[in-house]
């Protein structure tokens, strides 16, 4: 690699890197957070879910922005947006300001991990060279997602929870820098036109419905203002899907959804992030307002599970040659499945020890599931499309996040208990798994049909 295209491919990762830690470190905090600025139960939900909201609703304008008027602009402009915004979370003085601030967070994170790809689709036009310099930069975000929860257990033991946000000022400085000297501009689209009413009314329905669900948890489902939530979201999703079939250049183009393998694919990519980014949450709950570990020990607390997920990851495409991705998918959704199901006895004071092999199996059904899952996506679309169908598959799991937290959160803060409610919790994620596997099949039956099929002509 030359020089150049390598300080390019470190100002790619530690963008995307700095993405991934977030979604993960700011789980260990929660609890501190919340004992310092209070908010209740949705507080800490709003805290996740508006980073996620952001995050899911954007990447989509943000890829299409960055063909337009060039990659490393809108690159540089969302590692300034993350970078600032970091700053404002570490300092917000009450709730309402940190979760704005995590709002434009997810601003800078949605422009940061499509527009990455593409500067370095630019900078590795050579297709093996690139096939490595991605295969670096997703094992950096999958090692900044593992390491999370314990760089936020030990920054919270040492210094507070506010340190878990001024860890990023110099990853953003630092990636500005190499950037701006490094990165070569890619070119302008300018047939690429954003597309705006679509973007505000998907903004508009995801956060209507994560609203409505974290709020059910806390005023009831049968509140008014809840009851409207979910009104309002099923309207704006309806006037969303009606936008997007009659533009020539859409967010979302509907027609990718006609691919039986596509659609099957980006559903089970949304129950997965459902079942484990909502699990992390609870679980971070659980480990501390319930066992009353300390930050640092919940940290360590996930180091298995998320320990898992990057060996497996490398384990996962060769085993996909050897017995075809789809099973793959079924295989990892059952272990996650399985560890899920064997938690389902949890209670104050249960011992870690009783834990660890279920966390352990929830990681390696994670990282043993999605290589083939996004491989199986985007083998079903052509490859001039491919970066759309990826940046669907991430908007997709970005929902499931939202989706996730937002739920469990509220059966966790349910009247009945923490307890029954992480329960339940488990009891869906298991459900959703169990659904992935049997999708995943549905996909594998639909390319052997595909297969056969010209056995039939004459």
């Amino acid at each position: 690699m030359k020089r150049a295209d390598s300080l390019t491919l470190a100002a790619m990762s530690l963008g995307y890197g700095v993405v991934q830690l977030d979604v993960t470190i700011v789980n260990t905090a929660l609890n501190s957070i919340g004992t310092a600025l209070g908010g209740g139960m949705s507080g800490l939900q709003w805290i996740v879910s508006t980073y996620t909201i952001a995050f899911a609703a954007l990447i989509l304008t943000a890829g299409t922005l960055g063909d337009r008027v060039g990659a490393k602009r809108v690159f540089t402009a969302g590692f300034a947006i993350f970078t600032a915004a970091s700053l404002a979370c570490a300092l917000a003085p009450s709730m309402a300001i940190l979760i704005a601030g995590r709002a434009l967070q997810g601003v800078g994170a949605a422009v940061l991990v499509p527009n990455s790809l593409a500067l370095l689709n630019h900078a590795y036009p050579d297709e093996r060279r690139r096939g490595r310099a991605v295969g670096i930069w997703a094992a950096g975000a999958s090692l900044a997602l593992t390491a999370g929860p314990l760089v936020g257990g030990a920054l919270i033991a040492l210094v507070g929870w506010r340190s878990i946000f001024l860890v990023n000022l110099p990853i953003g400085l630092a990636g500005l820098w190499l950037t701006a000297r490094y990165t070569d501009e890619t070119a302008r689209s300018a047939d690429r036109a954003p597309d705006f009413p679509g973007q505000v009314l998907a903004i508009g329905a995801l956060g209507c419905l994560a609203g409505a669900i974290i709020e059910g948890g806390a005023r009831g489902w049968g509140d008014p203002w809840v009851l409207g939530g979910f009104a309002t979201a099923t309207i704006l999703a309806a006037l969303f899907v009606f936008e997007e079939s009659r533009l020539p250049q859409p967010m979302l183009p509907l027609a990718l959804f006609r691919r039986r393998t596509f659609s099957l694919m980006s559903l089970a990519g949304l129950w997965v992030n459902v079942a484990f980014y909502g699990l992390i949450f609870v679980l971070s709950l659980y480990f501390q307002q319930v066992n009353d570990l300390s930050a640092l020990a919940t940290g360590l607390a996930f180091v298995p599970m998320m320990g898992a997920v990057l060996p497996v990851n490398l384990l996962a495409p060769r085993l996909s040659e050897r017995i075809g991705a789809p099973a793959v998918i079924a295989i990892g959704a059952c272990i996650a499945a399985a560890g899920c199901a064997g938690l389902l006895f949890i209670a104050p004071g249960t011992g870690y020890a009783a834990m660890c092999a279920q966390l352990l199996a929830m990681g390696a059904g994670l990282g043993l599931l999605v290589p083939p899952l996004t491989s199986t996506l985007l083998g079903s679309v052509e490859k001039s499309r491919s970066g759309l169908a990826a940046a669907v598959l991430n908007s997709a799991r970005q929902t499931g996040s939202v989706l996730g937290v937002s739920l469990f959160g509220s059966l966790a803060a349910h009247a009945s208990g923490f307890i029954p409610g992480a329960h339940a919790a488990l009891g869906v994620s298991t459900a959703l798994l169990l659904g992935t596997a049997l999708v995943s099949l549905g996909a594998r039956a639909e390319a052997r049909g595909r297969v056969r099929a010209p056995r039939c002509e004459p």
